[in-house]
């Protein structure tokens, strides 16, 4: 094996982003069958399983390698087209990009408004939280991510952008219920929480900082999975939770939320990694964003 056939690794690429043989079929204006054919003739020329044939398909580790070899390929290859003065009437630049939902709710989108349009750039978004973002970037399907991992994926760059701080607070009539009776270390452990998802440790992390010995926050769970949600949710008063301190300070001085401990705080670090591939739209992103998150976040201490 010489070369990897470019319809046939832009093919994948097209199924990993669509989720389906179908969708791709539909995308590359062919037969399902005949993106089925590619596959497996990709998948013989490379002599490995590229594909997860799940709903979505998820690339195996060896198709994570062609996915992203696909993506690089289709950046380079528009870059060429520009400089050769030969991109008139072609599709704007695309960048998958990944984001926790905390900074996609704060200020990753006035990010990416400073992001100049000439030529056109589309971005397409992909939310995770911040410690799962990396594993996009692994499988090809972002070309950069915002992380809290400083380890850099295989391939990838790093750089600091700095701190987004999270402040435990709650509803002023949820503290007279749950906190009031008693001291907040011995309340708090046993008190309603509002939780992102499953994978959300940011409220048992604070409780085990507050409680020597503490397995964590509360039982009576509410699982919210929007950083407006869950914002939301701690206001309406169904349980406490770590708010970004931009969400948070305007409730605060509105009065609709309190702090629980006035002064102590989370930090969550948080990275740009980017892959090693000279783009120069992603590069013009990865400058913005590092330019706000520098105005927007704490620097490290």
């Amino acid at each position: 094996m010489d070369y990897l056939p470019h319809d046939q690794v832009r093919t994948l690429l097209t199924v990993v982003d669509e989720g389906t043989f179908d969708a791709a079929a539909a995308a590359l204006h062919v037969t399902p069958s005949a993106v089925s054919q590619r596959i497996k003739a990709l998948e013989q020329r490379a002599g490995r399983v590229l594909l997860q044939r799940t709903k979505p398909v998820r690339p195996t580790e060896s198709g994570q390698v062609v996915v992203r070899y696909a993506r690089q390929l289709a950046a380079l290859e528009r870059d060429a087209w520009t400089e050769l003065g030969l991109a008139v009437g072609t599709a704007p630049a695309r960048l998958p990009l990944a984001v926790n939902a905390d900074s996609l709710a704060t200020w990753f989108l006035p990010a990416l408004t400073r992001v100049p349009q000439s030529p056109p750039v589309c971005f397409e978004l992909r939310r995770e939280d911040e410690a799962y973002t990396a594993a996009l970037l692994r499988e090809g399907r972002v070309m950069a991510a915002v992380t809290s991992s400083a380890e850099p994926v295989a391939g990838c760059t790093v750089r600091a952008l700095g701190l987004e701080r999270y402040l435990p607070v709650a509803s002023p009539g949820f503290v007279a219920r749950h906190l009031a009776d008693g001291p907040l270390e011995e309340r708090l452990p046993r008190a309603p929480v509002i939780v992102f998802d499953r994978r959300d440790e940011l409220q048992d992390r604070f409780v085990r900082s507050l409680v020597l010995g503490a397995p964590g926050a509360g039982p009576l769970r509410h699982y919210v999975p929007t950083s407006e949600g869950f914002c939301d949710a701690v206001g309406a008063g169904l349980g406490w939770g770590l708010v970004p301190e931009q969400q948070a300070e305007p409730l605060l001085r509105a009065g609709v939320l309190v702090e629980l401990v006035p002064g102590r705080t989370m930090d969550v670090p948080l990275y740009w990694q980017q892959w090693k591939l000279d783009v120069p739209a992603l590069s013009l992103v990865a400058e913005t964003v590092a330019a706000v998150a520098a105005e927007s976040l704490h620097a490290p201490k």
